[in-house]
Protein backbone atom coordinates (compact mmCIF):
# COMPACT_ATOMS: atom_id res chain seq x y z
CA UNK A 1 0.00 0.00 0.00
CA UNK A 2 1.50 3.00 -0.53
CA UNK A 3 0.83 6.12 1.08
CA UNK A 4 0.15 9.87 -0.32
CA UNK A 5 0.13 12.74 1.84
CA UNK A 6 -0.51 16.55 1.16
CA UNK A 7 2.44 19.18 1.82
CA UNK A 8 1.85 23.09 2.86
CA UNK A 9 1.11 25.20 -0.08
CA UNK A 10 1.26 29.21 -0.93
CA UNK A 11 -1.99 31.33 -1.36
CA UNK A 12 -4.31 29.79 -4.57
CA UNK A 13 -7.25 29.79 -5.79
CA UNK A 14 -9.18 26.71 -6.74
CA UNK A 15 -8.08 26.80 -11.02
CA UNK A 16 -4.27 27.01 -9.84
CA UNK A 17 -4.19 24.81 -7.31
CA UNK A 18 -6.03 21.87 -9.09
CA UNK A 19 -3.10 22.63 -12.11
CA UNK A 20 -0.43 22.48 -9.13
CA UNK A 21 -2.13 18.90 -8.36
CA UNK A 22 -2.05 18.09 -11.90
CA UNK A 23 1.53 18.53 -12.06
CA UNK A 24 2.77 16.75 -9.05
CA UNK A 25 0.56 13.77 -10.45
CA UNK A 26 3.15 13.98 -13.63
CA UNK A 27 0.59 15.35 -16.10
CA UNK A 28 2.13 17.02 -18.81
CA UNK A 29 -0.82 17.82 -21.23
CA UNK A 30 -4.28 18.00 -20.85
CA UNK A 31 -7.26 18.07 -24.12
CA UNK A 32 -9.88 20.75 -23.60
CA UNK A 33 -11.93 23.25 -24.95
CA UNK A 34 -13.01 26.41 -22.88
CA UNK A 35 -16.38 27.94 -21.61
CA UNK A 36 -17.73 30.39 -19.88
CA UNK A 37 -17.83 28.62 -16.64
CA UNK A 38 -14.21 27.39 -16.32
CA UNK A 39 -12.94 30.71 -17.36
CA UNK A 40 -11.52 30.50 -14.31
CA UNK A 41 -9.56 27.44 -15.05
CA UNK A 42 -8.48 28.62 -18.44
CA UNK A 43 -7.20 31.66 -17.08
CA UNK A 44 -5.19 29.99 -14.38
CA UNK A 45 -3.95 27.63 -17.76
CA UNK A 46 -2.42 30.68 -19.48
CA UNK A 47 -1.07 32.23 -16.30
CA UNK A 48 0.92 28.53 -15.60
CA UNK A 49 1.29 28.31 -19.46
CA UNK A 50 -0.12 24.67 -18.91
CA UNK A 51 0.25 22.35 -22.11
CA UNK A 52 -3.66 22.13 -23.41
CA UNK A 53 -4.37 20.88 -26.90
CA UNK A 54 -7.44 23.25 -27.90
CA UNK A 55 -9.70 20.64 -29.81
CA UNK A 56 -12.81 21.75 -31.73
CA UNK A 57 -15.18 19.68 -30.15
CA UNK A 58 -15.32 18.15 -26.55
CA UNK A 59 -15.94 14.36 -27.93
CA UNK A 60 -12.43 14.89 -29.70
CA UNK A 61 -10.93 16.07 -26.24
CA UNK A 62 -12.30 12.85 -24.94
CA UNK A 63 -10.88 10.36 -27.64
CA UNK A 64 -7.78 11.97 -27.83
CA UNK A 65 -7.32 11.49 -24.00
CA UNK A 66 -8.38 7.82 -24.51
CA UNK A 67 -5.42 7.65 -27.53
CA UNK A 68 -3.24 9.21 -25.31
CA UNK A 69 -3.76 6.77 -22.39
CA UNK A 70 -4.49 3.45 -24.16
CA UNK A 71 -1.12 3.91 -26.02
CA UNK A 72 0.77 5.00 -22.76
CA UNK A 73 -1.15 2.95 -19.61
CA UNK A 74 -0.64 7.00 -18.18
CA UNK A 75 -4.26 8.75 -17.53
CA UNK A 76 -5.54 10.88 -20.17
CA UNK A 77 -7.01 14.71 -18.85
CA UNK A 78 -9.46 16.54 -20.57
CA UNK A 79 -11.25 20.30 -19.26
CA UNK A 80 -14.20 20.85 -20.70
CA UNK A 81 -17.07 23.48 -19.84
CA UNK A 82 -20.57 23.09 -18.32
CA UNK A 83 -23.74 22.34 -19.70
CA UNK A 84 -23.40 21.22 -23.58
CA UNK A 85 -19.55 21.15 -23.04
CA UNK A 86 -20.00 18.60 -20.50
CA UNK A 87 -22.76 16.45 -22.37
CA UNK A 88 -20.72 16.35 -25.10
CA UNK A 89 -18.12 14.56 -23.85
CA UNK A 90 -20.81 11.55 -22.40
CA UNK A 91 -20.05 9.13 -25.70
CA UNK A 92 -16.41 9.36 -24.83
CA UNK A 93 -16.54 8.40 -21.55
CA UNK A 94 -18.71 5.70 -22.13
CA UNK A 95 -16.41 4.44 -24.06
CA UNK A 96 -13.93 4.47 -21.29
CA UNK A 97 -15.54 3.16 -19.44
CA UNK A 98 -16.63 -0.33 -21.84
CA UNK A 99 -12.43 -0.39 -22.64
CA UNK A 100 -11.37 0.69 -19.32
CA UNK A 101 -9.15 2.95 -19.89
CA UNK A 102 -8.02 5.27 -17.23
CA UNK A 103 -9.32 9.27 -17.64
CA UNK A 104 -9.59 12.34 -15.15
CA UNK A 105 -12.45 14.50 -16.56
CA UNK A 106 -13.17 18.04 -15.61
CA UNK A 107 -16.17 19.59 -15.96
CA UNK A 108 -17.26 23.16 -15.66
CA UNK A 109 -20.27 23.90 -14.00
CA UNK A 110 -22.77 27.17 -12.54
CA UNK A 111 -21.87 28.33 -8.98
CA UNK A 112 -22.70 26.89 -5.75
CA UNK A 113 -25.44 29.08 -5.33
CA UNK A 114 -26.91 28.41 -8.80
CA UNK A 115 -26.91 24.46 -8.67
CA UNK A 116 -30.60 22.97 -9.13
CA UNK A 117 -32.04 26.45 -10.34
CA UNK A 118 -31.94 25.56 -14.34
CA UNK A 119 -29.11 28.12 -14.59
CA UNK A 120 -27.54 29.10 -17.88
CA UNK A 121 -25.51 25.78 -19.14
CA UNK A 122 -26.34 23.89 -16.30
CA UNK A 123 -26.49 20.33 -16.44
CA UNK A 124 -26.63 17.75 -13.50
CA UNK A 125 -23.13 15.82 -14.60
CA UNK A 126 -22.62 14.24 -11.66
CA UNK A 127 -25.68 12.10 -12.19
CA UNK A 128 -25.90 11.91 -15.67
CA UNK A 129 -22.09 10.21 -15.78
CA UNK A 130 -22.68 7.97 -12.89
CA UNK A 131 -23.81 4.73 -15.03
CA UNK A 132 -20.52 5.49 -17.31
CA UNK A 133 -17.66 5.81 -14.37
CA UNK A 134 -15.92 4.65 -11.92
CA UNK A 135 -16.65 8.00 -9.49
CA UNK A 136 -18.16 10.96 -10.20
CA UNK A 137 -17.34 13.81 -7.87
CA UNK A 138 -18.83 17.24 -7.53
CA UNK A 139 -16.08 19.54 -5.35
CA UNK A 140 -18.19 21.59 -2.95
CA UNK A 141 -15.18 23.53 -0.90
CA UNK A 142 -11.56 24.22 -3.17
CA UNK A 143 -9.41 22.85 0.02
CA UNK A 144 -10.75 19.63 -0.91
CA UNK A 145 -9.17 19.88 -4.29
CA UNK A 146 -6.04 17.81 -3.66
CA UNK A 147 -8.20 14.93 -2.12
CA UNK A 148 -10.19 14.75 -5.12
CA UNK A 149 -7.64 15.08 -7.04
CA UNK A 150 -5.32 12.55 -5.46
CA UNK A 151 -8.76 9.80 -4.92
CA UNK A 152 -9.69 10.29 -8.96
CA UNK A 153 -6.16 9.36 -10.01
CA UNK A 154 -6.20 6.17 -7.75
CA UNK A 155 -9.33 5.72 -8.44
CA UNK A 156 -8.38 6.04 -12.26
CA UNK A 157 -5.73 3.87 -12.55
CA UNK A 158 -6.53 1.13 -9.68
CA UNK A 159 -7.69 -2.19 -10.31
CA UNK A 160 -9.64 -2.29 -13.63
CA UNK A 161 -9.26 1.31 -14.39
CA UNK A 162 -11.71 3.64 -16.06
CA UNK A 163 -12.86 7.03 -15.93
CA UNK A 164 -13.36 9.51 -13.07
CA UNK A 165 -15.59 12.72 -13.81
CA UNK A 166 -14.72 16.00 -11.35
CA UNK A 167 -17.68 18.42 -12.10
CA UNK A 168 -15.86 22.26 -10.71
CA UNK A 169 -18.67 25.06 -9.48
CA UNK A 170 -17.31 28.01 -11.21
CA UNK A 171 -17.10 29.81 -7.75
CA UNK A 172 -15.12 27.11 -5.83
CA UNK A 173 -12.24 27.55 -9.05
CA UNK A 174 -12.12 31.32 -7.89
CA UNK A 175 -11.95 30.45 -4.23
CA UNK A 176 -8.62 31.24 -2.38
CA UNK A 177 -7.22 28.64 -0.39
CA UNK A 178 -4.06 29.56 1.93
CA UNK A 179 -3.79 25.87 2.44
CA UNK A 180 -5.22 22.77 1.43
CA UNK A 181 -6.93 19.64 3.82
CA UNK A 182 -4.61 17.14 4.97
CA UNK A 183 -5.44 13.82 4.08
CA UNK A 184 -4.08 10.46 3.54
CA UNK A 185 -4.59 8.11 0.75
CA UNK A 186 -3.74 5.00 0.53
CA UNK A 187 -3.86 3.25 -3.09
CA UNK A 188 -4.30 -0.54 -2.83
CA UNK A 189 -2.27 -2.77 -5.01
CA UNK A 190 -3.93 -5.99 -7.09
CA UNK A 191 -4.67 -9.12 -5.38
CA UNK A 192 -2.40 -12.16 -5.45
CA UNK A 193 -3.09 -15.90 -6.82
CA UNK A 194 -3.85 -17.74 -3.60
CA UNK A 195 -1.26 -20.55 -3.48
CA UNK A 196 -3.89 -23.19 -3.62
CA UNK A 197 -5.46 -21.56 -7.19
CA UNK A 198 -1.90 -21.68 -8.29
CA UNK A 199 -1.27 -25.37 -7.65
CA UNK A 200 -4.51 -26.10 -8.76
CA UNK A 201 -3.61 -24.56 -12.54
CA UNK A 202 -0.73 -25.96 -12.40
CA UNK A 203 -1.62 -29.60 -11.99
CA UNK A 204 -4.59 -28.59 -14.71
CA UNK A 205 -2.37 -26.99 -16.82
CA UNK A 206 0.31 -30.18 -16.80
CA UNK A 207 -2.33 -32.50 -17.36
CA UNK A 208 -4.80 -30.66 -19.95
CA UNK A 209 -4.35 -32.35 -23.72
CA UNK A 210 -5.64 -29.80 -25.68
CA UNK A 211 -4.95 -26.56 -23.71
CA UNK A 212 -5.26 -23.05 -24.65
CA UNK A 213 -4.57 -19.49 -23.48
CA UNK A 214 -6.99 -16.62 -23.90
CA UNK A 215 -5.01 -13.36 -23.66
CA UNK A 216 -7.45 -9.89 -23.36
CA UNK A 217 -6.49 -6.23 -22.83
CA UNK A 218 -6.62 -6.42 -19.27
CA UNK A 219 -2.86 -7.94 -19.74
CA UNK A 220 -1.90 -4.84 -21.89
CA UNK A 221 -3.54 -2.63 -19.13
CA UNK A 222 -1.17 -4.94 -15.93
CA UNK A 223 1.70 -4.31 -18.14
CA UNK A 224 2.25 -7.94 -17.98
CA UNK A 225 3.17 -8.84 -21.68
CA UNK A 226 6.39 -10.09 -21.18
CA UNK A 227 5.21 -12.26 -18.51
CA UNK A 228 2.67 -13.82 -20.56
CA UNK A 229 5.26 -13.99 -23.45
CA UNK A 230 7.45 -16.35 -21.26
CA UNK A 231 4.60 -18.40 -20.02
CA UNK A 232 3.84 -19.00 -23.72
CA UNK A 233 8.00 -19.65 -24.52
CA UNK A 234 7.55 -21.84 -21.48
CA UNK A 235 4.96 -24.34 -20.99
CA UNK A 236 4.35 -24.13 -24.96
CA UNK A 237 0.37 -23.60 -24.83
CA UNK A 238 -1.03 -21.83 -27.42
CA UNK A 239 -2.62 -18.49 -27.66
CA UNK A 240 -5.56 -16.59 -28.67
CA UNK A 241 -6.23 -12.89 -27.86
CA UNK A 242 -9.78 -10.59 -28.07
CA UNK A 243 -9.60 -8.01 -30.69
CA UNK A 244 -8.09 -5.66 -27.61
CA UNK A 245 -5.67 -8.18 -26.89
CA UNK A 246 -3.84 -8.06 -30.17
CA UNK A 247 -0.08 -6.85 -30.21
CA UNK A 248 0.76 -8.68 -26.66
CA UNK A 249 1.48 -11.73 -28.25
CA UNK A 250 3.69 -11.00 -31.94
CA UNK A 251 2.19 -11.80 -34.95
CA UNK A 252 5.15 -14.17 -35.53
CA UNK A 253 4.94 -16.35 -32.27
CA UNK A 254 4.65 -19.96 -33.76
CA UNK A 255 1.76 -20.66 -30.60
CA UNK A 256 -0.08 -17.72 -31.98
CA UNK A 257 -3.49 -18.29 -33.34
CA UNK A 258 -4.71 -15.24 -34.02
CA UNK A 259 -7.49 -13.25 -32.61
CA UNK A 260 -10.82 -15.11 -32.07
CA UNK A 261 -14.59 -14.05 -32.23
CA UNK A 262 -16.61 -12.77 -34.35
CA UNK A 263 -13.90 -12.32 -37.33
CA UNK A 264 -11.20 -14.17 -36.10
CA UNK A 265 -9.10 -16.61 -37.07
CA UNK A 266 -10.56 -20.20 -37.77
CA UNK A 267 -7.37 -21.71 -35.91
CA UNK A 268 -8.30 -19.40 -32.85
CA UNK A 269 -11.97 -19.86 -32.94
CA UNK A 270 -11.73 -24.06 -33.75
CA UNK A 271 -8.96 -24.30 -31.01
CA UNK A 272 -11.89 -22.23 -28.80
CA UNK A 273 -14.40 -24.78 -29.22
CA UNK A 274 -12.41 -27.57 -28.94
CA UNK A 275 -9.86 -27.35 -26.23
CA UNK A 276 -9.78 -29.41 -23.13
CA UNK A 277 -8.35 -26.41 -21.10
CA UNK A 278 -9.16 -22.99 -21.38
CA UNK A 279 -7.36 -20.21 -19.12
CA UNK A 280 -8.96 -16.89 -19.89
CA UNK A 281 -6.53 -13.84 -18.44
CA UNK A 282 -8.38 -10.26 -19.18
CA UNK A 283 -10.42 -10.85 -21.50
CA UNK A 284 -14.44 -10.33 -20.42
CA UNK A 285 -16.34 -12.89 -22.87
CA UNK A 286 -17.80 -10.38 -24.75
CA UNK A 287 -20.30 -11.64 -26.96
CA UNK A 288 -18.38 -10.32 -30.21
CA UNK A 289 -15.80 -13.38 -28.49
CA UNK A 290 -17.93 -15.88 -26.54
CA UNK A 291 -20.24 -15.86 -29.97
CA UNK A 292 -22.82 -18.21 -27.92
CA UNK A 293 -22.05 -18.38 -24.20
CA UNK A 294 -23.78 -21.45 -23.50
CA UNK A 295 -21.76 -23.53 -26.19
CA UNK A 296 -18.29 -21.63 -25.59
CA UNK A 297 -15.31 -24.28 -25.03
CA UNK A 298 -18.32 -26.40 -23.78
CA UNK A 299 -16.10 -29.26 -23.56
CA UNK A 300 -13.19 -27.40 -21.83
CA UNK A 301 -12.18 -27.23 -17.89
CA UNK A 302 -12.39 -23.38 -18.31
CA UNK A 303 -10.65 -20.86 -15.38
CA UNK A 304 -11.12 -16.99 -15.67
CA UNK A 305 -8.76 -14.42 -14.29
CA UNK A 306 -9.76 -11.13 -14.31
CA UNK A 307 -9.10 -7.82 -11.72
CA UNK A 308 -13.01 -7.19 -11.44
CA UNK A 309 -14.81 -9.38 -9.91
CA UNK A 310 -17.91 -8.68 -11.49
CA UNK A 311 -16.52 -10.10 -14.71
CA UNK A 312 -16.04 -13.47 -13.32
CA UNK A 313 -18.79 -15.82 -14.40
CA UNK A 314 -21.01 -13.02 -15.90
CA UNK A 315 -21.71 -14.38 -19.85
CA UNK A 316 -19.40 -17.60 -19.22
CA UNK A 317 -19.44 -19.87 -16.16
CA UNK A 318 -16.16 -21.31 -15.52
CA UNK A 319 -15.14 -24.12 -13.32
CA UNK A 320 -12.69 -21.86 -11.59
CA UNK A 321 -12.74 -17.91 -11.19
CA UNK A 322 -10.41 -15.80 -9.72
CA UNK A 323 -10.12 -11.79 -8.60
CA UNK A 324 -6.10 -11.37 -9.20
CA UNK A 325 -4.15 -9.23 -10.86
CA UNK A 326 -2.80 -10.28 -14.39
CA UNK A 327 0.77 -9.43 -13.64
CA UNK A 328 1.49 -10.99 -10.60
CA UNK A 329 -0.76 -13.96 -11.62
CA UNK A 330 1.12 -14.83 -14.23
CA UNK A 331 4.45 -14.51 -12.58
CA UNK A 332 3.35 -16.68 -9.93
CA UNK A 333 2.49 -19.88 -12.55
CA UNK A 334 5.85 -18.97 -14.18
CA UNK A 335 7.25 -19.61 -10.75
CA UNK A 336 5.73 -22.93 -10.03
CA UNK A 337 7.40 -24.42 -13.27
CA UNK A 338 4.93 -27.59 -13.69
CA UNK A 339 5.85 -29.64 -16.59
CA UNK A 340 4.17 -28.80 -19.79
CA UNK A 341 1.30 -30.33 -21.05
CA UNK A 342 1.98 -33.17 -23.64
CA UNK A 343 -0.11 -31.46 -26.51
CA UNK A 344 1.96 -32.28 -29.62
CA UNK A 345 -0.94 -33.58 -31.26
CA UNK A 346 -3.21 -30.74 -30.40
CA UNK A 347 -0.47 -28.23 -31.84
CA UNK A 348 -0.40 -30.21 -35.24
CA UNK A 349 -4.25 -30.36 -35.59
CA UNK A 350 -3.67 -26.15 -34.82
CA UNK A 351 -0.76 -26.21 -37.64
CA UNK A 352 -3.42 -27.95 -39.96
CA UNK A 353 -6.07 -25.11 -39.45
CA UNK A 354 -3.55 -22.25 -39.88
CA UNK A 355 -2.38 -23.38 -42.82
CA UNK A 356 -5.67 -24.53 -44.55
CA UNK A 357 -7.94 -21.66 -43.62
CA UNK A 358 -5.41 -18.37 -42.97
CA UNK A 359 -7.01 -15.01 -43.92
CA UNK A 360 -7.73 -14.50 -47.32
CA UNK A 361 -9.05 -12.53 -49.98
CA UNK A 362 -9.44 -11.56 -53.96
CA UNK A 363 -7.46 -9.33 -55.47
CA UNK A 364 -8.99 -7.88 -58.79
CA UNK A 365 -6.65 -5.91 -61.42
CA UNK A 366 -7.44 -2.34 -61.33
CA UNK A 367 -9.44 -2.47 -58.21
CA UNK A 368 -7.25 -2.11 -54.44
CA UNK A 369 -8.50 -4.15 -51.99
CA UNK A 370 -8.43 -2.89 -48.46
CA UNK A 371 -6.75 -6.11 -46.66
CA UNK A 372 -3.98 -5.43 -49.22
CA UNK A 373 -3.47 -1.34 -48.46
CA UNK A 374 -3.30 -3.09 -44.66
CA UNK A 375 -0.37 -5.30 -45.40
CA UNK A 376 1.72 -3.10 -47.72
CA UNK A 377 1.15 -0.65 -44.64
CA UNK A 378 2.44 -3.55 -42.32
CA UNK A 379 5.54 -4.22 -44.50
CA UNK A 380 6.08 -0.32 -45.36
CA UNK A 381 6.07 0.30 -41.33
CA UNK A 382 7.45 -3.37 -40.18
CA UNK A 383 4.97 -4.00 -38.20
CA UNK A 384 6.10 -1.41 -35.80
CA UNK A 385 3.03 1.48 -36.39
CA UNK A 386 0.74 2.14 -33.52
CA UNK A 387 -2.27 1.77 -35.12
CA UNK A 388 -5.59 3.66 -35.00
CA UNK A 389 -8.86 2.42 -36.17
CA UNK A 390 -12.10 4.10 -36.35
CA UNK A 391 -15.29 1.59 -36.43
CA UNK A 392 -16.76 -0.80 -38.85
CA UNK A 393 -14.61 -2.81 -41.47
CA UNK A 394 -11.64 -1.04 -41.71
CA UNK A 395 -11.37 -1.81 -38.14
CA UNK A 396 -11.73 -5.80 -38.71
CA UNK A 397 -9.13 -5.70 -42.03
CA UNK A 398 -6.43 -3.71 -39.60
CA UNK A 399 -7.17 -6.29 -37.01
CA UNK A 400 -6.82 -9.17 -39.42
CA UNK A 401 -4.30 -8.58 -42.22
CA UNK A 402 -1.38 -6.11 -39.65
CA UNK A 403 1.31 -7.48 -37.90
CA UNK A 404 1.22 -6.32 -34.40
CA UNK A 405 4.25 -7.09 -32.22
CA UNK A 406 3.75 -4.53 -29.13
CA UNK A 407 1.27 -4.43 -26.22
CA UNK A 408 -0.84 -0.95 -26.51
CA UNK A 409 0.00 -0.96 -30.83
CA UNK A 410 -3.72 -0.99 -31.67
CA UNK A 411 -5.75 1.91 -30.09
CA UNK A 412 -9.56 1.31 -31.52
CA UNK A 413 -12.80 1.37 -29.86
CA UNK A 414 -13.46 -2.17 -28.85
CA UNK A 415 -16.56 -2.43 -26.41
CA UNK A 416 -19.02 0.81 -27.66
CA UNK A 417 -17.64 0.63 -31.09
CA UNK A 418 -17.77 4.35 -31.36
CA UNK A 419 -17.76 5.78 -34.60
CA UNK A 420 -15.82 9.19 -34.83
CA UNK A 421 -13.25 7.80 -32.37
CA UNK A 422 -10.18 7.47 -35.27
CA UNK A 423 -8.51 10.62 -35.94
CA UNK A 424 -8.96 12.58 -32.16
CA UNK A 425 -7.28 9.17 -30.72
CA UNK A 426 -4.73 9.20 -33.04
CA UNK A 427 -3.76 12.32 -32.72
CA UNK A 428 -3.70 11.56 -28.57
CA UNK A 429 -1.76 8.50 -29.55
CA UNK A 430 0.96 10.59 -31.58
CA UNK A 431 1.07 13.45 -29.00
CA UNK A 432 1.87 10.45 -26.63
CA UNK A 433 4.43 9.09 -29.06
CA UNK A 434 5.70 11.25 -30.92
CA UNK A 435 8.87 9.29 -32.18
CA UNK A 436 6.75 6.42 -32.86
CA UNK A 437 4.95 6.55 -36.91
CA UNK A 438 1.18 6.88 -35.95
CA UNK A 439 -1.15 5.33 -38.71
CA UNK A 440 -4.96 5.86 -38.40
CA UNK A 441 -7.16 3.26 -40.66
CA UNK A 442 -10.75 5.18 -41.09
CA UNK A 443 -13.96 4.87 -43.11
CA UNK A 444 -15.49 7.27 -45.28
CA UNK A 445 -18.58 7.40 -42.44
CA UNK A 446 -16.48 7.88 -39.07
CA UNK A 447 -14.14 10.32 -40.54
CA UNK A 448 -17.37 12.79 -41.37
CA UNK A 449 -18.40 12.30 -37.42
CA UNK A 450 -14.85 13.98 -35.93
CA UNK A 451 -12.95 15.58 -38.83
CA UNK A 452 -13.23 18.72 -37.48
CA UNK A 453 -10.26 17.79 -35.46
CA UNK A 454 -7.87 17.56 -38.71
CA UNK A 455 -7.49 21.54 -37.71
CA UNK A 456 -6.10 20.59 -34.51
CA UNK A 457 -3.68 18.14 -36.34
CA UNK A 458 -2.70 21.59 -38.28
CA UNK A 459 -2.23 23.55 -35.64
CA UNK A 460 -0.23 21.83 -33.90
CA UNK A 461 1.50 19.81 -36.74
CA UNK A 462 0.89 16.29 -35.32
CA UNK A 463 2.03 13.67 -37.73
CA UNK A 464 -0.17 10.94 -38.43
CA UNK A 465 -1.16 8.96 -41.81
CA UNK A 466 -4.29 8.89 -42.58
CA UNK A 467 -5.81 6.05 -44.98
CA UNK A 468 -9.17 6.96 -45.97
CA UNK A 469 -10.75 3.30 -47.08
CA UNK A 470 -13.63 4.78 -49.04
CA UNK A 471 -16.60 2.29 -49.97
CA UNK A 472 -18.97 5.17 -50.21
CA UNK A 473 -21.49 3.39 -47.94
CA UNK A 474 -21.51 2.29 -44.44
CA UNK A 475 -19.54 -1.09 -44.83
CA UNK A 476 -20.18 -3.01 -41.85
CA UNK A 477 -23.88 -2.40 -41.49
CA UNK A 478 -24.82 -2.88 -45.12
CA UNK A 479 -23.06 -6.08 -44.89
CA UNK A 480 -25.08 -7.67 -41.90
CA UNK A 481 -28.20 -6.49 -44.15
CA UNK A 482 -26.92 -8.31 -47.17
CA UNK A 483 -26.27 -11.30 -45.14
CA UNK A 484 -29.11 -11.24 -42.62
CA UNK A 485 -31.97 -8.65 -43.99
CA UNK A 486 -32.01 -10.18 -47.81
CA UNK A 487 -30.09 -7.18 -49.07
CA UNK A 488 -32.49 -4.63 -48.07
CA UNK A 489 -30.04 -1.87 -48.15
CA UNK A 490 -31.94 0.81 -45.98
CA UNK A 491 -30.11 3.91 -45.65
CA UNK A 492 -26.28 2.19 -45.66
CA UNK A 493 -25.46 3.87 -49.43
CA UNK A 494 -23.91 7.22 -49.26
CA UNK A 495 -25.36 8.40 -52.86
CA UNK A 496 -23.66 11.98 -51.82
CA UNK A 497 -20.33 12.69 -50.43
CA UNK A 498 -18.09 15.40 -50.22
CA UNK A 499 -14.38 15.76 -51.73
CA UNK A 500 -12.30 14.17 -49.33
CA UNK A 501 -9.47 15.79 -50.86
CA UNK A 502 -10.73 19.01 -51.22
CA UNK A 503 -11.86 19.04 -47.61
CA UNK A 504 -9.08 18.04 -45.87
CA UNK A 505 -7.09 20.53 -48.04
CA UNK A 506 -9.25 23.28 -46.76
CA UNK A 507 -8.01 22.39 -43.32
CA UNK A 508 -4.26 22.50 -44.52
CA UNK A 509 -3.65 19.04 -44.43
CA UNK A 510 -2.22 17.75 -48.10
CA UNK A 511 -4.09 14.99 -49.36
CA UNK A 512 -4.01 12.76 -52.45
CA UNK A 513 -5.80 9.65 -53.62
CA UNK A 514 -4.85 6.66 -54.73
CA UNK A 515 -4.54 5.05 -58.63
CA UNK A 516 -4.93 1.70 -58.95
CA UNK A 517 -1.76 1.43 -61.24
CA UNK A 518 0.64 2.90 -59.09
CA UNK A 519 -0.43 2.94 -54.98
CA UNK A 520 1.86 1.38 -53.52
CA UNK A 521 4.80 3.78 -54.82
CA UNK A 522 2.30 6.63 -53.24
CA UNK A 523 1.55 4.73 -50.02
CA UNK A 524 5.62 4.78 -49.66
CA UNK A 525 5.84 8.40 -50.69
CA UNK A 526 3.41 8.78 -47.89
CA UNK A 527 5.49 7.41 -45.38
CA UNK A 528 8.80 9.24 -46.10
CA UNK A 529 6.71 12.82 -45.26
CA UNK A 530 7.38 14.06 -41.79
CA UNK A 531 3.94 15.87 -41.34
CA UNK A 532 0.31 14.68 -41.74
CA UNK A 533 -0.87 13.29 -44.84
CA UNK A 534 -4.81 12.43 -45.85
CA UNK A 535 -4.25 8.98 -48.45
CA UNK A 536 -7.51 8.16 -49.67
CA UNK A 537 -8.70 4.99 -51.53
CA UNK A 538 -11.70 3.66 -53.16
CA UNK A 539 -12.15 0.56 -52.13
CA UNK A 540 -14.90 -2.04 -53.66
CA UNK A 541 -18.68 -1.16 -52.35
CA UNK A 542 -19.74 -4.73 -51.29
CA UNK A 543 -16.31 -5.88 -50.24
CA UNK A 544 -16.95 -7.89 -47.38
CA UNK A 545 -15.34 -8.59 -43.74
CA UNK A 546 -14.30 -12.31 -43.67
CA UNK A 547 -15.00 -14.93 -42.05
CA UNK A 548 -17.83 -14.33 -39.93
CA UNK A 549 -19.53 -16.20 -37.30
CA UNK A 550 -23.27 -14.83 -37.35
CA UNK A 551 -24.46 -13.75 -34.00
CA UNK A 552 -25.47 -16.39 -31.80
CA UNK A 553 -23.83 -18.66 -33.37
CA UNK A 554 -21.12 -21.19 -31.72
CA UNK A 555 -17.38 -19.71 -32.64
CA UNK A 556 -16.72 -23.01 -34.80
CA UNK A 557 -19.37 -21.96 -37.46
CA UNK A 558 -17.64 -20.16 -39.37
CA UNK A 559 -18.66 -18.17 -42.63
CA UNK A 560 -16.55 -17.56 -45.60
CA UNK A 561 -13.23 -19.96 -45.06
CA UNK A 562 -13.25 -20.56 -48.47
Amino acid sequence: MEEIKTVSTVEQNGSELLLTELEKQGVEIVFGYPGGAVLPLYDAVYCKAFHNILVRHEQGAVHAAEGYAKSTGKPGIVFVTSGPGATNAITGIADAKSDSVPLIIFTGQVATKALGTDAFQEADIVNITRPITKKSFQVNNATELPKIVRTAFGIAMSGRSGPVVIDLPKDIMSQTVEKPQAFELQVPTGPDLPAGAVATLAKRLSKAQRPLLLIGGGVAAANAASEVRQFVKKYQIPVVTSLLGLGIIPADEPLFLGMGGMHGTYAANMALANCDLLLNIGSRFDDRLATKPTEFAKNAWIAHLDIDPHELNKIVSTDLALVADAKSALQSLLAADFEPPAAKKWCQQIKKWQLDYPYRYQTEVGTIKPQEVVEEVGRLTHGDAIIVTDVGQHQMWAAQYYPFKHPRQLITSGGLGTMGFGLPAAMGAKIANPHTEVVLFVGDGGIQMTIEELAVIKQYDIDIKIILLNNQALGMVRQWQDLFYKKRRSQTIFNSQPNFITLAQAYGIESLKFNPNNWKKTLADVFSKKHCVLAETQIPQLEEVTPMIAPGSPNQAMMGID
